[in-house]
């Protein structure tokens, strides 16, 4: 039940997706009867660094843009913003409190002291998975860490697209495979936690926290995908009303 409360908090950050905001027109300049020109690559804007001015962005990238590898200074760095960036001590605030409420690590207690020990290996957990999904295992296995926003398609075409991009990445070569340092990773990170997690150890309990690691990164992702589209939707449209008054 914990893990469903704890992807729910998470998801709470999505907003329901919106429909596809842009249909493609199909004019052409002339009458003649030539064969359709290919349609030209829309070029997107380079994505923001945060999503609402707070949420951490910073391994999202184009899928229309040329594909360039990043090294593995730049790898850890991702991971390192990531890491330590504010909000994700208002998420492990959030996945403590939760966890306070449903008191998960009995062992850790009730109280100020509980909380503050479920906050920090909340944090702890978080950290520790965006280190070995970002920056060690991406560097080991020359697989790139971050997420190619598509940008165009039906709603649900791009939702699934940004959910299954935690089983599926590109390696520094520009190929596609399997994400083994989304896999990898979190199931170190879940290795690592039993040291400070007294009270799941088992192997359903691991289980259960690799799968709740890899839903977070999914819904994080969407919410990249589609961060765009409702920036347009409810901060754009605003903008421009203002101007026309």
């Amino acid at each position: 039940m914990i893990f469903f409360m704890r992807l729910l908090a998470s998801a709470a950050l999505l907003v329901s997706l919106l429909p596809q905001l842009q249909a493609q027109g199909a004019g052409s300049d002339n009458g003649s009867a030539a064969s359709p020109e290919p349609k030209p690559i829309v070029e997107q804007p380079p994505p923001d660094k945060r999503i609402l001015g707070v949420l951490p962005n910073y391994r999202t990238a184009n899928a229309s843009a040329v594909y360039t590898p990043i090294t593995a200074k730049q790898k850890f760095t991702i991971a390192s913003k990531d890491s330590f960036d504010y909000p994700l001590i208002a998420l492990g605030a959030a996945i403590a409190g939760i966890g306070q409420w449903a008191n998960s690590d009995p062992s850790f207690g009730q109280g100020a002291a509980g909380f503050a020990r479920r906050f920090g290996t909340s944090y702890a957990d978080q950290a520790i998975g965006n280190i070995m999904t970002e920056g060690l295992f991406p560097t080991l296995l020359h697989e790139d860490p971050r997420y190619f926003r598509r940008g165009t398609g039906t709603k649900w075409s791009r939702a699934a697209y940004a959910a299954t991009r935690v089983l599926v990445t590109r390696t520094d070569a520009g190929n596609l495979r399997f994400n083994y340092s989304e896999v990898l990773g979190n199931a170190t990170a879940v290795a690592i936690s039993n040291s400070y997690h007294p009270d799941d150890r088992t192997v359903g309990d691991n289980v259960l926290k690799l799968g709740e690691q890899i839903g977070i990164d999914a819904a994080s992702q969407v919410l990249k995908e589609f961060w765009p589209d409702l920036k347009r939707k409810f901060f754009h449209h605003h903008g421009d009303e203002a101007l026309r008054n």
